[in-house]
């Protein structure tokens, strides 16, 4: 009955909106033919059907993966849905004035003010939630797949002199069961080789769900090449905490599956655990630690404790963790020599503005540690913004992202 009930507000909204954004439509349409404006009405009143539609289709088979189909169909209408509410911004303004028309026309003799809806403030709604709906669309046909890679050099005075000019390649975030094809992380791994990094990290979030998603992808992602090797660690999606299982073995079976995985493909996955890595008679950790999230609802699978055993002495250290929250929430707290944290998670939300001297995303209302580089005293994390992407099929501002760290000794 609750389920019932959920449903009803939510297509009563749906509808609420949608009577409402139709006020705007047929003000802007007063001037066509009356064919044309029973062609525009009936595309909007399909267009409510079909999200209403879809949402109850949704709501019936929750649980079950989504169709690259179906998540485009739902993120599509999505980003209609978003883009009425662009309107009702306006119409509210609109009813605003009018209200106010209707007030003094009624506390003076004469109604001097006409207070029909104001074409103007329409077609500017409709103008402007043209902005949103088309960066989200060309997020969805162009941005997903557009791989950027991002240089960063880093110094530290105590990196060991045959480290200097070292280089790192860092991906995250790939959620292979997002991927409707294999050629888009065939060009991913292309450019990835291309670096030609010394060592080549993923920080977390191979799957969404579960590890069978991997399968047409684990040839073309064991083709991942570093000079030195390839380490990954856990993300919160890789561990099928949001789907319902059979049974507790089927779950640590589905882990234990995604795991073998890893190294499979040749990745040395660090569970909690460490790797000294040798240049030149000097050594450098890395470690690598499970999930651990600070905030609620994440889990705190990851152990840094165990991880941080027998590489105290390391002169450099770097930490490889999925959650950047895990940054300020143990990290900084407690392991002051600890140099480099390297992050993903966020996925910048695949929303948002980046660019020079402006760099903002919803996200950063929930994550104080969001995309880019962070510093704290000696100690640096960088979060990268993901190179899959999960729910919304696109990405607009916060494109997939590469990222090479050049190590420098100053």
């Amino acid at each position: 009955m609750q389920r019932i009930l959920s449903f009803g507000v939510v297509i009563l909204l749906l509808l609420l909106v949608d009577l409402y954004v139709f006020q705007a439509i047929r003000v802007v349409t007063q001037s066509l033919s009356p064919l044309a404006q029973r062609i525009v009405y009936f595309i909007h009143w399909s267009v409510f059907a079909i999200t209403a539609g879809t949402f109850m289709l949704a709501g019936a088979t929750r649980g079950t993966p989504p169709s690259a189909f179906q998540t485009y169909l739902a993120s599509t209408l999505f980003i209609i849905f978003a883009s009425k509410l662009v309107v009702v911004l306006f119409l509210l303004v609109d009813d605003v004035v009018r209200l106010g028309k209707i007030v003094l026309n009624s506390a003076s003799d004469t109604a001097d003010f006409n207070p029909s809806r104001n074409k103007f403030l329409n077609q500017m709604g409709l103008l402007v939630a043209a902005v949103p709906f088309s960066a989200f669309i060309y997020g969805m046909v162009k941005g997903a797949y557009d791989y950027r890679v991002k240089r960063v050099v880093l110094r530290f005075p105590n990196l060991p002199a045959a480290f200097d000019g070292y280089k790192m390649l860092q991906i995250s975030d790939l959620h292979t069961g997002s991927f409707n094809s294999t050629e888009p992380l065939r060009e991913a791994v292309a450019l990835i080789n291309k670096q030609e990094a010394d060592l080549v990290f993923f920080t977390g979030d191979l799957v969404n769900n579960m590890a069978s998603e991997l399968g047409e992808h684990l040839q073309t992602l064991s083709g991942i090449k570093a000079k030195t090797a390839v380490y990954s660690v856990l993300g919160n999606h890789d561990y099928g905490d949001y789907v319902s299982w059979p049974s507790p073995e089927a779950k640590q079976q589905n882990l234990q599956t995604l795991i073998n995985s890893h190294r499979q493909m040749g990745w040395d996955i660090l569970m909690n655990e460490n790797r000294l890595v040798e240049k030149d008679g000097e050594k450098i950790a890395i470690l690598g630690v499970e999930n651990w999230g600070n905030r609620a609802g994440f889990p705190k699978y990851g152990r840094l404790d165990k991880a941080y055993q027998g590489a105290e002495d390391a002169p450099f250290k770097v930490l490889l963790s999925h959650d950047p929250s895990h940054w300020d929430g143990e990290v900084n707290q407690k392991y002051d020599d600890i140099d480099l944290t390297l992050s993903g998670h966020t996925h910048g939300m695949q929303f948002g503005v980046n660019v020079p001297g402006l760099k903002w995303s919803p996200v950063q209302y929930v994550y104080k540690q969001w995309a880019g580089l962070y510093r704290k005293g000696r100690q640096h994390l960088y979060v990268n913004t993901g190179l899959g992407f999960l729910g919304y099929p696109g990405r607009v501002g916060f494109l997939p992202e590469i990222t090479v760290f050049e190590l420098k000794k100053v």
